[in-house]
């Protein structure tokens, strides 16, 4: 995005209105997809929203029926980032997107402590070009994976392929599943978790089930057993909403947490040696934004993984 875009809404009669989108940021959020919800707070409060023509800074303003909004999103500024020669397991590329297997360990995009080690590093030097997002020219990532979650992702390469992709994942016609190893064995065979996920109110860096009421946001993981391991299981995991530490909140809260992971399980030992949550992004389906044709890319489970399965299926007996 190089020049100043102008997007105008108006909260009518049909658009939702429901008691927890009434604030300005979070209907935001709901009908400007291709947004944040942080940098929609940003433009707000560096004021660049109106409401009914008059500059808006306070992201908490209740709307109504009727009000006039106007989102002006400035041109993206440039931010130095090293291009770093960095290997990549490329499972699908054209000039329109790439989708990479990423390892454990790898940050996806710079901060404290990891400013030239990520995968925006190593996409800066594989890419010519790459799609601006957030307000800063960085390559277009249309979601995440934590630190020492393995497997698909995909980068947009131009701001309509970022727009695209983000809406298939907004709208739910985007696919993407998991495989993990979780503690103990689910009594049913497969379920639905659908609970609202926030900050933990206490420590700021991991997320809990938070109300809606109280700022948390909807999230539903589906999963269907895959194999029985003894006291663990390897679950297939299916995302319908994409929140933070999702599946690992999740996991927990019915549980089960994941095995290995170092926020959300007690770590109990294994006997194998992991270098994080035993949980892997296996196949993303996802359509073209351009042909339109659908891609189907499936991340091969990693060697760590692989020998976890291994010792549980020896000790279980299943092998």
């Amino acid at each position: 995005m190089n020049s100043e875009s102008i997007i105008t809404l108006s909260v009518s009669e049909q658009s939702r209105l429901e008691p927890q989108n009434q604030r300005l940021d979070r209907w935001l959020s709901e009908h400007l997809e291709t947004l944040s919800r942080s940098r929609i707070q940003d433009l707000i409060s560096q004021g660049h929203v109106t409401v009914n023509q008059q500059v808006c800074t306070s992201k908490k303003l209740t709307l109504k029926t009727g009000d006039s909004i106007e989102v002006k999103i400035p041109p993206n500024v440039p931010l130095e980032l090293e291009a770093v020669d960095i290997p990549l397991d490329i499972l699908y590329e054209d000039e329109h997107l790439i989708i990479i297997n990423k390892p454990a360990g790898l940050v996806v995009h710079p901060s404290a402590g990891h400013s030239n080690d990520t995968l925006v590093n190593a996409l800066l030097a594989h890419c010519q070009t790459l799609a601006g997002i957030g307000g800063v020219e960085r390559p277009g990532i249309v979601h995440r994976l934590d630190k020492d979650t393995t497997g698909a992702i995909v980068v947009a390469k131009t701001d309509f392929a970022l727009q695209h992709l983000q809406q298939q994942i907004k709208a739910k016609t985007a696919q993407r599943q998991y495989l993990g190893v979780v503690y103990g064995s689910p009594k049913t065979e497969f379920g639905t978790i659908e609970q609202p996920l926030g900050r933990h109110s206490v420590d700021r860096k991991k997320m809990a089930v938070v109300p809606v009421e109280k700022g948390g946001r909807n999230a539903i993981t589906h999963w269907k057993i895959q194999e029985r391991l003894g006291n663990y299981t390897l679950v297939l995991f299916t995302l319908e909403t994409g929140r933070t530490h999702q599946i690992r909140v999740h996991s927990n809260f019915i549980g089960h947490p994941i095995v290995g992971d170092p926020e959300y399980s007690n770590r109990r030992s294994i006997g194998v040696n992991l270098s994080g949550q035993a949980l892997h992004a296996w196949k993303l389906k996802l359509q073209h934004p351009v042909t339109e044709d659908w891609i189907e890319a499936t991340a091969p489970i990693p060697e760590e993984m692989n020998t976890l399965l291994n010792v549980l299926r020896r000790r279980s007996g299943s092998t």
